[in-house]
Formats: C-alpha cells, structure tokens, sequence
C-alpha cells in the first residue's frame, strides 16, 4: 500500500464522535452511493434478463451483499490515510463509528456473499465471488498501482455474465456485453476517483487516475464511456435505430460539455454518460 505519511500536524488525527446513528454510518461506510448503483444495475438487467421474481431477487440480494463487503473493507483499510487527510465523510475515519462494528458488519457481508453466491448455482456463484475478490483486491493495493482500473473493467465485465449464469439457461452473452461492462467500469473508475485525486495522493495513492492528472482523467473517461456507448448500439438489436440515434447523440452532447467545461462540469457529463451506457446496456438486454 506505500509508506502512509504523516497527517497535517505531523501525526495521525484522532476526530471526536458526532453522535451520529450507527446505522446511519454504517451505510455511508459502505460507499452507499457506488454500491446502490451496481445494485440497481443487477436488478435491471436480472429482470431485463427474464429472471423470475425470486431469482432476481436472490441474485440482486447476493450483488448488494458483495457490494457492501468491498464498501466497508475499503473504509477499515484505509482508515489511516482517511484520518490524516481528515475525511470528514469517512464516518470510521471521524470516529462516528466504532472499529469493531464496522469489522463485524464486514465479516457478516462477507458470510452473506458466499452463501447467496453460491445459492444461485455453482458456476454462477464461483463467478461472483471471483468478481467480489476483485473488487476487494482494488481496496487492499491494486489501487496505488498503474492497474487500477483492472478490478473495476473484470468486476463490471463479469457482472452481466454472472447475471445470465443465475438465469435459465440461455447461454453465454455476446462477447461486446462483457467488453461494454468492463468499459463502463473502467470509467467509472476514472470519474469516482476525480473528486479525491489530492487527498489520495497525499497518502500515497498512485493509481492510474492520480498518474493522469485531473486535466486528463476526465477526457480519457470520457473517451471510454464514448466508446463503450459505441460497442452498446453496434453490437445490439433489440434497441431500435430512432433510440440508439438519441442515445448516441446525447452522449456526443455530453462529451463536448465535459471536454469543454470547467470546474465539476466534466466530472457530472461524465456520470451522466456512464448512466446513458448503463441505461442502453439495460434495454439490450
């Protein structure tokens, strides 16, 4: 993880409780943002994908499980580094929350994980769980490498196959949906880490996004959410011509406003893409 540096006044902050509900900490702790997102996304395509009711639920219960141990394991390891930059939205960092209850909300989501895993069919199950060690491989060092963006374009690629192993037997997706996902996740990566670039790499965090700078990092995420709108529309036929052309269109306008913008400008054009991928994804289906 690199040698953790010394905090503002030399050492690391201890911040006093602001007796805030636990569970309320808790689910920020968790990354509540990223992780309703990728929820909703297995929702959306479990049934898109025409899994019955339960499956879907079963199979969107096993994503949120998964999603909340990476959340919180992401929290208790960098701990340190959050407390030396002094996050005041880390609520494990500010002390609004306890060590040991995080730790004990992880291993139960951990537990979880597996058991929902594994409840959807072996092949299945084996396949999240490989795509959940992704993710927690980001927390625990890929994410000061150059190969930062690898755990997010194998966790996103997967996704959509994990889905379609769980389901009834239809097969093995087209090869352009992994691809698209993987690309998604490889942006989402790029725009996630934006907002955070100088604290991160105030504790030693040198990904592929701190390696790019803030100028670059929002143009090539841009760049690939582009793309991957590319491979959607061209390698679908479910979605037809006249929504394909909006969609594409619409996201050619929100290229140019992140290209051109200033200040958040580039970093909400990019989200806003991201979810146009995720919503032409989702019709393929």
């Amino acid at each position: 993880m690199g040698p953790r540096p010394a905090g503002r006044e030399g050492m690391i902050v201890a911040v006093r409780p602001s007796g805030a509900r636990p569970a309320v900490a808790l689910l920020r702790a968790a990354h509540a943002g990223p992780t309703l997102a990728v929820t909703t996304m297995t929702a959306a395509l479990a049934l898109a994908g025409d899994l019955a009711p339960g499956r879907a639920s079963l199979v969107t219960a096993a994503v949120l499980a998964g999603q909340l141990s990476i959340g919180w394991s992401n929290d208790l390891v960098d701990l340190d580094r959050d407390r030396c930059v002094r996050r005041s939205d880390k609520p494990l960092a500010t002390g609004e929350l306890s060590l040991g209850v995080t730790r004990l909300a992880c291993g139960a989501a951990v537990a979880t994980t597996v058991v929902l895993s594994l409840a959807c069919g072996w092949g299945a199950g084996l396949l999240h769980l490989a795509l959940v060690i992704a993710g927690w491989s980001y927390n625990l060092g890929l994410k000061s490498t150059p190969f930062s963006w690898a755990p997010y374009a194998v966790a996103f690629g997967g996704l959509p196959v994990f889905v379609i192993l769980a389901g009834p037997g239809l097969g093995m997706p087209a090869a352009w949906v992994p691809l698209a996902a993987g690309m998604l996740g490889v942006g989402a990566h790029l725009v996630n880490a934006l907002p955070d670039l100088a604290d991160d790499e105030a504790t030693g965090v040198r990904g592929l996004p701190h390696r790019l700078g803030a100028r670059w990092t929002p143009r090539v995420a841009v760049a690939i959410l582009v793309a991957a709108s590319a491979v959607i529309t061209a390698g679908t036929r479910s979605v037809s011509g006249a929504v394909s052309l909006t969609a594409l269109t619409l996201v050619a306008a929100l290229a140019v406003a992140a290209l051109v913008g200033r200040g958040r400008a580039p970093f909400r054009a990019a989200v806003a893409i991201a979810l146009v991928d995720v919503a032409l994804l989702v019709a393929s289906r």
